[in-house]
């Protein structure tokens, strides 16, 4: 018995080793460098089986490209523009079986046994590194019938690393960071994806490949993450050395586009509602607000203004809308901007079906949703041919001809349901749909802002889009999270999935405040009138008004006025809109920080306390701006019939000194507190050392007041704050039509600096009046003006410097 044991055991260990010895070949003989050569922009390295090239885009930006084959694709990427015209100096050297590449900020070390690539800083200290086994592969693999190599990289990742982007997943978990988790980047209804990954180690990847893939959090025991798409023929990723993630941002946005300016009214109140029926609905929501004095912005008629006629038709239904123009123009006239949804699909029996179908332009890819219109058909937004008829089409027919303000691109996935392998083998004009699976909207919204830029010369774009992917926002985007249910549960989620989509690089970031459906009612309509909904609604109105795009969409009445809200209600929903009007100042002024700097409005915590290992894994508070700590409740805490089960959330405060916005209190950092949180109240931090400029009270954005600007300096630390102006709504800031002043608070001497105002615009203000209000406990807090300033100045654009 002993000696049949052994035998067997030593047949085991000889067969194991044996694989050991062969797998130990096969993957040198893969890997192993042969010989590098070094070219104008990077180098090329000749492995045993395949090639390797090192792209150096910049001190700080790297592409990288392996393949099996012998040469690499000659393609144009669909998310990287720029064509690195200018040429990075670089170094290269060997040593002790490696190749290294050194710029100003890097030194990239290549493994010359195993390919793997290393990334360290200039002094030597490693950033991140790919996996010794595995690191970058293509492998045979049939999808749907189609033959492809599917094509995966892997990176280490050490137990401290925390890892934020990988775009929206409305229905996902509610964690925050992917270290350890696994994530679908597959884009179809109610899931998004978009391959950019920041990381706290101080840098970001984007991964060049459109196919649907997965994300591997957990690897090897969590000391690896992998990324894996379906299908390529080569890895194609960019590594972004911040170690800030404002920086990684800049750099990705530096590669994929800048994210243009919105006109001011977008940064407003949207009203929406699924759906206004008539035009008569339509501008009765317009006197509602407007003779109750809410302040309100947009107004948007969401779809089937076009039936009965077939979708894609462009008709608005003359027995609903008698008067499109007419209805425009009184909107506009009560200084409301309208939106209005216009899908990509386009049904038998249209004109515009047979134009796009004449011309070649349709796909085999059907609408497959909720109503099963077998006969809806997407076009093909890949093709430039076909974007610019369906451009000519809705401007002729919609947008230009009765003069709307904004489109809400809706359906963009596209949108067919079960059947994703169609999608796959779907014939697109640049080659097979398996291969583009998650660019449908990248590519449908890049036709509509080219075609807008064109036509629409005195309106900015505004897109509201249900889908996005890396670079959607140099197409003017806004990425909302889709048709999420009237829940608790719902709006919770949301919280991590906004802030992940802004770690994405997509800055603007909405959800239907409220939720879109009810999963119990059978037509989805919320019962508005219970005190539980209300609840909801109001804690999600709270959030909203922190997010960077202010919107209100759902099944069931929800506007402000409506009787839905008892009194109490309609006085919290206020006040919080007031808040986001008066906040207006500071919000534009970040949005200009987005176009000019690349910067994020909606922050994830590590974007400013990276080195603060106990907010990697919050999902439920984050920075708006440089200044507020939003800290959403999420939680139900209130019963049925309105009696309070809790009062607080637990919120942590990262080191540094913070005031209560509510209070003016001031509470030390790196703690976790109880924060107060009855119904009317959204948990606010300030941090010390900040600047916020606050507007008077409006009904609308663009409204004109001889009403003072509040400043309001929170002491503790020294702080500044950036202000820009400009025409509102045209693309005249492209020509350096605009304004900037910086406000400085100097927290030694008490001082308030002003600089001179640097740049002009048509309308520029040569005075205004600022009240300069220091906060302390009950002075200067919440969204009331402040009665009683510290100090009133008068400001006419040359520098100043006041004693407070």
């Amino acid at each position: 018995m002993l000696n049949k044991n052994f035998k067997s055991a030593r047949q085991k260990a000889c067969s194991f080793l044996i694989v050991l010895i062969y797998a130990a070949s096969a993957y040198n003989a893969k890997a192993a460098v042969k010989s590098y050569r070094k070219e104008a922009d990077g180098i090329t390295i000749k492995l045993n089986t395949g090639l390797i090239k090192l792209k150096i885009c910049a001190d700080d930006i790297v592409e990288v490209k392996y393949t099996i084959f012998n040469a690499f694709l000659k393609k144009t990427s669909l998310v990287v523009n720029n064509t690195w015209a200018k040429i990075t100096p670089f170094k290269v050297s060997e040593q002790k079986g490696e190749i290294v590449i050194t710029t100003l900020k890097l030194r990239i070390v290549i493994d010359k046994t195993t390919d793997a690539i290393t990334y360290k800083d200039i002094n030597g200290k490693i950033i991140t590194g790919e996996a010794a086994a595995g690191n970058k592969s293509l492998t045979e693999a049939t999808i749907a019938g189609i033959k492809t190599y599917s094509v995966s990289t892997q990176f280490n990742s050490p137990n401290d690393e925390a890892l934020f982007g990988l775009g929206c997943h409305p229905e996902d978990s509610l964690s925050i960071n992917y270290k350890g988790r696994n994530q679908q980047m597959l884009i179809k209804y109610m899931t998004g994806a978009i391959p950019v990954l920041l990381s706290t180690k101080g840098y970001g990847l984007l991964w060049d490949n459109y196919s649907a893939s997965n994300f591997y959090g957990g690897e090897a025991n969590n000391t690896q993450f992998k990324y894996v798409s379906e299908s390529g023929r080569e890895v194609d990723y960019y590594f972004f050395y911040g170690p800030d993630f404002d920086h990684i941002i800049d750099l990705y946005r530096t590669a994929t586009g800048k994210a243009p300016m919105y006109p001011k009214w977008s940064f407003g109140l949207f009203q929406s509602q699924d759906r206004y029926k008539t035009q008569a609905e339509v501008l009765s929501v317009k006197d509602g607000y407007r003779k109750n004095h809410i302040p309100v912005d947009a107004i948007v008629q969401d779809w089937f203004w076009w039936s009965p006629a077939p979708i894609g038709s462009h008709i608005m239904n003359h027995d609903r809308y008698p008067d499109p123009k007419a209805m425009v123009n009184e909107l506009h006239k009560a200084n409301f901007h309208a939106m209005i949804s216009i899908w990509p699909l386009f049904g038998e029996g249209s004109a515009n079906y047979e134009a796009q179908k004449k011309n070649g332009f349709l796909t085999s890819i059907k609408w497959d949703n909720f109503f099963a219109h077998t006969f809806d058909t997407y076009y093909d937004a890949h093709n430039p041919k076909a974007r610019d008829l369906y451009w000519a089409q809705a401007r002729d027919s919609i947008v230009k001809r009765y003069d709307w303000d904004a489109w809400w691109v809706d359906q963009c996935e596209p949108d067919n349901g079960s059947l994703l392998d169609e999608r796959r083998k779907a014939d697109f004009s640049v080659g097979k749909g398996i291969d583009y699976f998650n660019t449908y909207a990248l590519e449908h919204a890049k036709g509509l802002y080219k075609g807008w830029r064109s036509d629409m010369t005195n309106k900015r774009a505004f897109f509201l889009v249900r889908q996005a992917f890396a670079g959607s926002q140099r197409s003017a985007t806004t990425l909302w999270s889709s048709d999420i249910t009237t829940t608790f549960k719902a709006f919770k989620s949301q919280v991590p999935q906004g802030i992940n989509a802004c770690a994405s690089g997509i800055p603007y970031w909405t959800s239907d405040i409220g939720g879109y459906l009810s999963r119990v009612d059978p037509d989805g309509i919320p019962t508005w009138s219970e005190p539980e909904n209300r609840e909801l609604f109001t804690r999600w109105f709270q959030f909203g008004t922190f997010s960077p795009i202010f919107r209100i969409h759902g099944k069931g009445e929800r506007a402000l006025f409506s009787n839905n809200w008892d009194q109490p209600t309609k006085d919290i929903l206020l006040k919080f809109d007031n808040l986001r009007y008066r906040l207006l100042p500071y919000i534009y002024s970040m949005a200009a920080s987005v176009t000019l700097h690349n910067y994020t409005i909606m922050r994830a915590l590590a974007f400013d306390f990276r080195n603060d290992p106990n907010v990697y894994g919050i999902p439920d508070q984050y920075m708006f701006g440089p200044a507020f700590m939003v800290n959403p409740v999420t939680e139900q805490l209130y019963t049925g019939v309105g009696e309070a089960k809790a009062k607080t959330r637990k919120v942590y405060l990262p080191k540094a000194t913070w005031f209560d916005f509510w209070t003016g209190k001031t509470i030390a950092g790196g703690q976790t507190i109880n924060a107060e949180s009855p119904i009317n109240i959204l948990p606010l931090y300030v941090k010390a050392g900040s600047v916020i400029p606050m507007g008077p009270e409006v009904e609308y954005a663009t409204q004109k007041t001889a009403k003072p600007f509040e400043l309001r300096i929170y002491p503790g630390a020294n702080g500044k704050f950036t202000v820009y102006e400009d025409e509102n709504d045209n693309y005249n800031y492209e020509k350096g039509k605009y304004a900037l002043f910086t406000i400085s608070w100097n927290d030694k001497l008490h001082q308030v600096s002003i600089n001179d105002t640097k740049g002009s615009y048509k309308g520029l203000k040569k005075y205004r009046t600022f009240n300069i209000v220091l906060v302390s406990p009950d002075h200067g807090t919440g969204e009331g003006v402040t009665e009683n300033a510290d100090k009133t100045i008068v400001y006419n654009g040359k520098s100043l410097t006041v004693n407070i």
